[in-house]
């Protein structure tokens, strides 16, 4: 049971030294207290032996004490100790970078092109467990959502909170790039990946995209750009007095940029024009070659006073028990 054991609260082990300071009162007391007999001779009583009461005379005290012990140590919060252990496992790191501008609300895919997109990644990170995925989000400008971690489900759940709408509209296709290159810069995996995925034209945004692209190549990150639209026009959800009305506007996708940006990392550009595409293009993706990386695995405490508090409680009641029957004495 105390194997792995750590104590939450150690401070408490000083209240232990009670027990021998109270164990030399009780023989003190006992020793001092007892009245005393005067006998001219103990003839008459030699060959009286004591009884088994007289011999256990101390186990409510021992009892008592042990019960102490059990308490104290219930109180310094014993659990089981959250280890550490590094691990070497098969992967990249990987940073998804989301246009998340007014556009992906096109419902050339379905329910429109931002859901879509976050349902495929869903996936997509889901299959990748021994990875450390981010995710960087951008508009007219750009933030981290999520950094570098394998716990993907905090991952997936930041996922599942962006929306169109969250900073000013526009494609600022340079600085969301630019923030992914951030999160992987100082990595030390050795394979690098930045999914970026737009459906417009870079117009807002401090930064050029192919310095972006410049500064990854630098740093040996590979960029996999994906265009999302179909060939044509696509719906576009306007909001009007009358309520919610459609528009078919021009897919503009600067795939020319898009091409460079792939080309300049070693990596690739693709076009999806439908969620069927999309999901293709992450599979494709997913074959990534992996590397080692190091990964530090933590597990959680575990409280286990309860069994140490249980026995205290035993022992009380057995001590109770005792002085109520078998030790009773009278007043």
């Amino acid at each position: 049971m105390m194997s792995n054991i750590e104590f939450a609260n150690p401070g408490y082990f000083w209240l232990l030294l009670l027990i021998p300071a109270a164990t030399a009162w009780y023989w003190y007391r006992l020793r001092h207290l007892q009245a005393k007999l005067q006998l001219s001779t103990f003839q008459a009583i030699s060959t009286v032996k004591p009884g088994w009461r007289v011999r256990f005379r101390h186990l409510l005290f021992i009892l008592r004490m042990a019960a102490v012990a059990f308490i104290i140590i219930a109180a310094a919060r014993p659990q089981r100790s959250m280890s550490s252990q590094n691990i070497s496992v098969e992967g990249i790191d990987i940073v998804i970078a989301n246009d998340i501008s007014g556009s992906m609300l096109a419902e050339d895919f379905r329910p429109n092109r931002l859901e879509a997109a976050k349902d495929v990644a869903t996936r997509f990170i889901k299959g990748r467990p021994n990875d450390r995925i981010g995710l960087v989000v951008f508009s007219g400008e750009s933030f981290t959502q999520c950094p570098l971690t394998t716990d993907h489900s905090v991952l997936i759940n930041l996922y599942g909170e962006i929306k169109s709408g969250m900073v000013d509209d526009g494609t600022a296709i340079g600085d969301g790039l630019a923030t992914a290159v951030n999160r992987l810069k100082e990595s030390k995996a050795i394979s690098k990946v930045i999914i970026l995925l737009t459906d417009g034209m870079h117009n807002m945004g401090s930064v050029d995209p192919v310095s972006a692209a410049e500064i990854a190549a630098l740093y040996g990150i590979r960029i996999y750009t994906i265009g999302v639209g179909t060939i044509g026009t696509a719906p576009y959800p306007f909001q009007t007095p009358f309520g919610i009305q459609y528009q078919n506007i021009e897919v503009q996708i600067d795939e020319a940029l898009l091409n460079k940006i792939s080309a300049m990392t070693n990596g690739k550009y693709f076009r999806a024009v439908n969620k069927k595409k999309l999901e293709d293009i992450y599979a494709e993706i997913d074959k990534l070659e992996k590397s080692k990386i190091d990964v530090t695995e933590f597990r959680r405490k575990e409280e286990v006073f309860f069994p140490f508090a249980l026995i205290a409680l035993l022992l009380i009641g057995l001590e109770i028990l005792l002085r109520q029957t078998i030790f009773r004495t009278l007043p």
